[in-house]
């Protein structure tokens, strides 16, 4: 960063940016069950993936440019059960830019178990937001035609 600049812009007077990929919003109802139907049946959303227990299993719905998830189950408050899902093209380096903003990480980039690189940070509100980076060889970027 060159001297007397502000944080985040660049020598030719740009603010650095995010490269958002794609983004979905999780939602950790206290009924899964109850939800899947209302999102699915009621609302009447496409399904695009199934994933998880045949029999009690997560679902995402599209949203027009974005999805919706409902997996997991919450404890029955809105900001607990709400949290933002963001694809980013490189983990690593949001993580050191956004430390070096002063974001709270909440938790440090890992690999889950189903192999997305994964980091947590929150919004000034405490909602939730996942950074997650999709590596070259997940389903995820397979093309599935």
């Amino acid at each position: 960063m060159a001297m007397g600049l502000p944080t985040g812009a660049t020598e030719r007077g740009m603010i650095e940016c995010m490269d958002v990929l794609s983004s979905r919003i999780l939602l950790r109802p206290a009924d899964r069950d109850r939800s899947r139907r209302f999102y699915r049946d009621t609302l009447g959303l496409a399904v695009y993936r199934e994933f998880g227990d045949p029999d009690d299993p997560g679902l995402g719905f599209f949203l027009g440019g974005g999805y919706l998830e409902i997996s997991a189950v919450g404890d029955g408050t809105t900001a607990r059960n709400l949290a933002l899902w963001i694809q980013v093209r490189d983990l690593g380096a949001e993580h050191q830019r956004l430390q070096a903003a002063g974001v709270e990480i909440v938790r440090a980039p890992e690999r889950e178990p189903w192999g997305l690189l994964e980091m947590w940070i929150a919004d000034p509100d405490g909602v939730r937001i996942v950074l997650v980076e999709v590596p070259a060889q997940h389903p995820l970027r397979r093309d599935n035609r």
